[in-house]
């Protein structure tokens, strides 16, 4: 396979990653970010939730309003055999999409490429990504694209990298269970995390590969063997269960969507998604029946798009978007924005799991802090349901870490 690596430069240059620090309480903050006159404007990806926690509203901001501010002109220049397009840009992070030309690693990158905090966006597949950074290039918004193709230009990809996004993977087919993806996506996500342990170690990396109950331990257990592991700069890419609840709930109870928050918690696959409907902001009542309804239809919701779309594909349009919103969360707390909050699944001391989705503090070095009252005061439904989903999500993180214990990583 001839490899190749096409640039399309918006130039600016990326900012290093910070250095790892200790979990910390959670605490309110009324810190100011740099980011907040520029983030106005990123196309109602940024959360828009209010956050309860010790009697304290906690605010994760506003939904995003207009589209971007300035326009850039755009100057074609020949370099090298590869392709720059310059625009002065106003951003300062390197974001890597692992599985660009695939059907959610096409429709993310348009929206990390609309993100003004991005100054690098690297697009990596093992095919078909040129033709995706070359569209890209097109839009006049403040980040250099560049393509890498084949094997050989993954390191190339990663290097300096803040954010690493592994959307790479087969999708769900009818009639698919998410552990029927595991042995073909395990085996892809362990090669992809090998490579960003050699190229980008302090990079917050986002698994989307499904199923992400075993391919976050499977990423864990390569970065350790690497000797490079920060469990606050791993997760699981779980918002996807947030947006599906957010706009159910709001559909079902006629709420205007901005202003509906629900944590989902546990995993993501089947049962072990656990929307905590007594948790809904705004506060909002539910029946036996709508909690059970709901609750159901948000676990099987990936299921939902499969059959919808007749063996043409899965859930790739959501999950882009919610992919989006979590980068562009991850990139606030980067930047210093101190009121940052988002469910992911990561690795977590607030039950016997070792990995559990929860509501989460996002700050320089990723997690800053848990939110520990997320598990207090469940509805008796909820709390058996979180018992239930235990053992299930249990045996998922087993067989990931079994998984990589069995074959060897590259050191």
């Amino acid at each position: 396979m001839t490899s190749s690596a096409t640039t399309f430069s918006i130039g600016s240059t990326a900012a290093a990653g910070s250095k790892v620090g200790p979990y910390s309480q959670l605490k309110a903050s009324s810190a100011k970010s740099k980011s907040e006159n520029h983030l106005i404007s990123f196309n109602g990806l940024k959360a828009a939730t209010s956050i309860r926690h010790d009697s304290k509203s906690l605010s994760t901001g506003s939904e995003s309003a207009a589209a971007l501010k300035h326009s850039y002109v755009k100057k074609a220049l020949k370099h090298d055999n590869r392709t720059q397009y310059h625009v002065q840009p106003h951003a300062s992070y390197k974001v890597a999409v692992l599985g660009a030309a695939g059907g959610i690693g096409q429709p993310l990158a348009l929206l990390i490429k609309m993100s003004p905090l991005v100054s690098q966006l690297n697009l990596y597949d093992i095919a078909n990504v040129k033709g995706v950074a070359a569209d890209l290039s097109h839009c006049n918004t403040p980040s250099v694209v560049t393509d890498f193709t084949g094997e050989s230009n993954l390191p190339n990809s990663l290097k300096g990298s803040n954010v690493v996004v592994v959307p790479a993977g087969v999708p769900r087919k009818p009639g698919m269970t998410l552990d029927d993806l595991f042995n073909i996506n395990a085996n892809i996500v362990k090669t992809l995390v090998e490579a960003v342990a050699d190229n980008c170690p302090d990079a917050l990396i986002h698994i989307i590969s499904n199923p992400i109950n075993s391919t976050v331990p499977i990423a864990a257990e390569v970065l350790k063997e690497k000797g490079v592991y920060d469990p606050k700069k791993l997760f699981g890419v779980t918002t996807l269960d947030v947006v599906r609840a957010n706009s159910f709930v709001a559909q079902r109870k006629n709420l205007r969507l901005i202003d509906v928050d629900i944590p989902v918690i546990g995993g993501h696959a089947g049962v072990t998604i656990l929307p905590l409907l007594s948790k809904t902001e705004p506060s909002v009542a539910f029946n036996d029946e709508e909690v059970q309804e709901l609750t159901r239809r948000i676990q099987n919701a990936g299921t939902e798009v499969v059959e919808a779309k007749a063996g043409a594909g899965s859930a790739t349009l959501s999950m882009a978007y919610a992919a989006a919103r979590f980068v562009e969360s991850s990139l606030r707390g980067l930047d210093g924005d101190g009121d940052v909050y988002e469910c992911a699944y990561v690795q977590s001391d607030l039950t016997e799991l070792p990995f559990f989705a929860s509501r989460i503090k996002l700050g320089r070095n990723g997690v800053e802090a848990f939110v520990p009252s997320i598990l207090q005061g469940l509805t008796e439904y909820e709390q058996k349901a979180l018992e239930a989903l235990k053992p299930e999500l249990k045996a998922s993180i087993e067989k990931g870490v079994a998984f990589v214990r069995k074959q060897p990583v590259a050191v």
